[in-house]
């Protein structure tokens, strides 16, 4: 589903663009080679991976799976992501949409190394695809997708989980 339609779409009709706290996922898809899936918006024209906000009810993961799928067309089971950071800090992922709409996100941030299906854009959110390296990355790149890129670099290196 896109936007227009869903629990936050019917949230933003009550309470307009102000601020919202939201919790979300972001997927960061692997293929075998080192290279990451990027994804270009529609309304910004910047390119970041795929994410998005969690529905009443569902977790991290489901939002993950679900995410991904939605926006790209690809699957992948929820035993296959594996977390390795969240994303919480102001200086990164307070989102201002060019609808006025604010958000302060909260997301739990998975790698994918395995899925299945073909990449298929969500019309509504998503323009194209590449593949890239991860050490050079397409630009100009959406803030948040930066950090995450960060933040994997430095769980890859130490193996921990991180915060940011």
């Amino acid at each position: 589903m896109g936007y227009v339609g869903s629990d936050l779409w019917e949230l933003r009709q009550l309470v307009g663009h102000r601020l919202l706290a939201l919790p979300g996922a972001q997927v960061l898809v692997l293929d075998g080679e080192g290279n990451a899936l990027f994804q270009r918006r529609v309304d910004t024209g910047l390119w970041e991976i795929p994410a998005g906000s969690c529905e009443p009810g569902s977790s991290f993961a489901e939002t993950a799976v679900m995410e991904l799928a939605e926006e790209t067309g690809l699957t992948v089971e929820e035993r296959d992501l594996e977390p390795f950071a969240c994303l919480s800090a102001t200086e990164h992922h307070v989102l201002d949409y060019p609808n006025g709409d604010r958000v302060h996100a909260f997301a739990m941030c998975f790698v994918a190394r395995t899925r299945a299906g073909s990449l298929r854009a969500e019309v509504d959110e998503v323009v194209e695809f590449c593949w890239a390296p991860l050490d050079d990355p397409p630009t100009p790149m959406h803030g948040p997708t930066v950090e995450v890129l960060r933040l994997f670099d430095a769980y890859t290196a130490s193996g921990a989980f991180q915060a940011g």
